[in-house]
């Protein structure tokens, strides 16, 4: 796991701390095998690699607390990820209370030269079809370490919303309320993240011609 030095040992230590009172055997080992994943989705999230740590060992105590509770209907990794993932949502919702969760710089309208007043696309400047289509790539590690580079290009607060939304599948009514922003606001951020990928994507996969296709 790519933590702050010594990270993997601090997180083992709490890890155990917790333990005292669980006897089954498996959380001893939670660090090892499920560490690296935990702190790249919350690191893909956050962008903060001590917040991510911090979030990940918050997730295996609270995992080591209720282990007793954990019935196996899922993997152990799901189960951590779905605790994750509150606790994500938690420091969403914390930081939605204290900062608008709004970025005016990148919604003024860069796109602006691509449509006509009346809202439609101006056909040059639309967007073109993709080839291959995006289907055929999706199961290509190099086209998702393309996608996190288009990802982190984005301001952190629009990020956040896209991610929320169309990657932990969120609802809006529920994205709204962790960061306190209108279903306008939600909609317009989404609009911005959608556009921004889609040119990005473009820029660095479908269009380049350096991108063995």
């Amino acid at each position: 796991m790519a933590l702050q030095p010594g990270g993997i040992g601090m997180m083992k230590t709490a890890v155990e701390r917790g333990k005292s009172a669980v006897e089954k055997s498996g959380p001893e080992t939670w660090v090892d095998e499920h560490g690296d994943v935990l702190y790249r989705y919350a690191l893909e999230r956050v962008r903060k690699p001590e917040i991510a740590q911090d979030l990940v060992q918050d997730t295996l105590l609270a995992a080591v607390r209720s282990y007793d509770r954990f019935a196996g209907q899922s993997s152990v990794r799901s189960w951590l990820c779905g605790i994750l993932k509150h606790k994500i949502c938690d420091y969403y919702r914390k930081r939605g209370r204290e900062t608008s969760f709004t970025d005016l710089e990148f919604l003024a309208d860069e796109c602006a030269e691509k449509f006509v007043p009346e809202g439609y696309w101006i056909h040059m400047n639309g967007p073109k079809e993709w080839r291959p289509e995006a289907d055929e790539v999706m199961h290509r590690d190099e086209f998702w370490k393309t996608m996190r580079d288009c990802l982190s290009k984005l301001p952190e607060r629009i990020a956040t919303v896209f991610m929320m939304r169309e990657m932990d599948e969120i609802e809006s009514k529920e994205i709204c309320a962790t960061l306190s922003i209108s279903d306008s606001n939600l909609w317009v951020m989404l609009h911005r993240a959608r556009m921004a990928l889609r040119e990005c994507l473009a820029d660095n996969w479908f269009e380049n011609p350096e991108v063995p296709h």
